[in-house]
């Protein structure tokens, strides 16, 4: 039989494992189910050595013994990371969580470890207050007040040289190792060590944390319990030939072709007139039927009546494509230089015809002008 800190230590490596897994994992699930065995044997060999009395004193207690009131705790975190599928099974782990952590309270009640004005203010559920504004400010101070719990466990675990909690390294099951007592001494030989009076605080500080903590997980999970109750039941598992008859009828839904269930020699029509089986309809006639029989295969579309060459020789005798433009049109003059090219061609009539048209389009250019001095037309910088 293990000694009770190998036991607690044992239980308390293999949680620390755990926690650093995820849940889901078949192996985290066997950390946790090793871990829920070896703390319940060591809450047994606690209660059967009666260690916890209520007949005694905080005082009464030795450190040795005090760090065993840890185990009820770690049970509870240890318990609310099972994994369950089933409503059910959750609530019942749940209430069974809830269980170890009032126990956990329930002890250090008793034993008056905690100071009664923390007390007070834990036992305030934020879940019950209605009042936003009183809620917010029970939730700001229970905040303050474990924050303040934390620095004083650093500045204690400072002073016995241990890394501080923050570290990413450790986690909350290693920093409750660490104050085990060593599991070769001797019970009435208590190492001076290990029951020094500030191993002793430290222990009594991370109580009071533990007993911030586990009042949070409470108001958590009556939350979390309020949800199941009050969650719709799951859809119970339809046989597997229902699922399959109604996965065949959907996808008849949408088929636009099905096939008939009935007979295809049976009656087209029921006695209220609602079809039994597809039918077409076709026009009397062997003439027009083969008519038809023809046109099934044929384009969905209208076939073009002319080529694209075709197309735009008929556009172009129309006038609607433009021509010229490019390199050779930029080398071309302009009209006003051609009209001025061909009215110096003297002794010429054609020269004569383009100088009269060069004069006649001068003079209106000037009577414009005339007519339209520069700037008449701007306004913008006058009043």
């Amino acid at each position: 039989m293990l000694p009770l800190p190998t036991l607690f230590s044992k239980a308390l490596a293999t949680a620390s494992k755990a926690s650093t897994l995820p849940t889901v994992n078949d192996e985290t699930q066997e950390l946790i189910q090793s871990a829920l065995a070896d703390l319940k044997e060591l809450n047994r060999r606690v209660a059967a050595l009666s260690l916890f009395s209520p007949n005694e004193a905080l005082e009464d207690i030795s450190t040795r013994n005090l760090v065993y009131l840890f185990a009820r705790y770690v049970l509870a975190e240890v318990q609310n990371r099972i994994k369950t599928t089933d409503m059910d099974e959750r609530m019942t782990i749940l209430r069974q969580t809830q269980v170890y952590l009032k126990s956990f309270i329930h002890d250090l009640d008793t034993y008056c470890i905690v100071p009664e004005a923390e007390r007070a203010l834990y036992a305030q559920t934020a879940f019950s207050i209605k009042d936003a504004a009183k809620r917010r400010e029970v939730k700001i101070k229970q905040f303050k007040a474990e924050k303040d719990l934390r620095a004083r466990v650093e500045v204690v675990r400072k002073r016995r040289k241990q890394s501080p909690m923050g570290d990413q390294s450790q986690t909350d099951f290693d920093i409750i190792q660490s104050l085990l007592p060593s599991a070769q001494a001797d019970d009435e030989d208590e190492d001076d060590s290990d029951t020094d009076e500030i191993l002793r605080e430290a222990v009594l500080l991370l109580l009071r944390l533990n007993h911030a903590q586990a009042h949070s997980q409470l108001e958590s999970m009556d939350q979390e319990l309020e949800l199941l109750r009050t969650a719709p039941p799951p859809p119970r598992p339809e046989p597997v030939d229902d699922r399959r008859n109604k996965t065949n009828d959907e996808d008849d839904m949408w088929k636009l072709d099905t096939k008939s269930r009935i007979s295809e020699n049976g009656p087209l029509l029921d006695s209220s007139g609602k079809p039994l089986r597809p039918f077409t309809i076709l026009p009397a006639g062997a003439s027009n039927r083969a008519r038809l029989q023809s046109q099934v295969f044929g384009p969905g579309h209208r076939l073009p009546t002319m080529s694209i060459d075709e197309y735009l020789k008929i556009e172009q005798e129309r006038g609607n494509i433009l021509t010229g433009g490019g390199p050779q049109s930029e080398e071309q003059p302009t009209s006003s230089e051609q009209l001025a090219i061909d009215s110096e061609m003297e002794g010429t009539v054609f020269g004569e015809i383009k100088s009269e048209e060069k004069r006649q389009k001068d003079e209106q250019w000037a009577q414009y002008k005339d007519a339209n001095p520069r700037g008449a037309g701007n306004t913008m910088n006058r009043g």
